[in-house]
């Protein structure tokens, strides 16, 4: 059997905020960095042997990894990371607050822009200084190209890494975690589940909750899970809902 973890990374200053974040390198909270450690402690008592790891370039994915791991005492496990893992881009939304710009475009709009299958928020400028292509991490690889993204497109760039790249690291390793974002995680979850565009915009991954993903040996999906109780996992859900009204 193979075992797969999803984490999303712990609440982020902005999700305290109600910001649109996309790939705005913000820390964690006090309460993300709680949910982090609660996540490894969680895989720790659950006998979870995971080998490897994967995360984004952002600072949020890569410290609740960090945390995560360390509660496991899992620190010296190879992490790769990957641009590819990152948040769904903003654009211009980038650092707005979500309920303001609901009050301003109306919910519908604003939860077109979040939770769209194939519509983008407007781009970014080259010249504006938001832009990845004014960040040395995004040197020389495609993210410096990208002002903005649908699911789509997000969906677009995770599914050939998965196939080429954590599958077969799955493979290998039999037990393998990805700390990443809210619809990074839901590109790959989508296409593990076989999920319908209409549907995916309803998803909801909570913060910091272990999402457990095991096939068979011939990677077939037997079944997902949490690590957590349906009272816990209601609420969490419900507050990543409400992020896009107005109140």
């Amino acid at each position: 059997m193979y075992k797969l973890v999803l984490i999303r990374h712990g609440q982020s200053l902005w999700n305290q905020t109600n910001q649109f974040t996309g790939w705005t390198d913000v820390d964690l909270t006090p309460r993300g960095v709680e949910e982090a450690k609660n996540a490894g402690k969680k895989l720790k008592e659950e006998g979870f042997d995971i080998r490897y790891a994967y995360t984004s370039y952002l600072k949020r994915a890569i410290k609740t990894l960090n945390y995560a791991l360390e509660e496991m005492d899992r620190m010296w496990i190879p992490v790769q990371k990957s641009w590819i893992l990152n948040e769904k881009h903003y654009g211009t939304l980038q650092g707005l607050n979500k309920a303001e710009t609901a009050k301003k475009y109306g919910e519908e709009q604003v939860l077109i822009w979040r939770r769209s299958y194939d519509i983008c928020p407007p781009a970014l400028s080259t010249d504006d200084e938001r832009h990845p292509c004014h960040e040395l991490k995004y040197q020389g690889t495609p993210a410096a190209n990208v002002g903005t993204e649908a699911l789509k497109n997000t969906i677009d760039r995770i599914i050939p890494f998965w196939n080429n790249e954590i599958s077969v690291k799955l493979k290998q390793y039999r037990q393998i975690v990805i700390a990443a974002h809210g619809n990074s995680l839901r590109g790959i979850v989508k296409y593990l589940k076989n999920i319908d565009n209409s549907t995916i915009v309803s998803l909801n991954i909570p913060t910091g909750i272990p999402y457990i993903f095991e096939f068979d040996s011939n990677m077939n999906l037997i079944k997902d899970y949490y690590l957590a109780d349906e009272a816990t996992l209601e609420k969490l859900m419900e507050e990543v809902a409400n992020q896009g009204k107005t109140k």
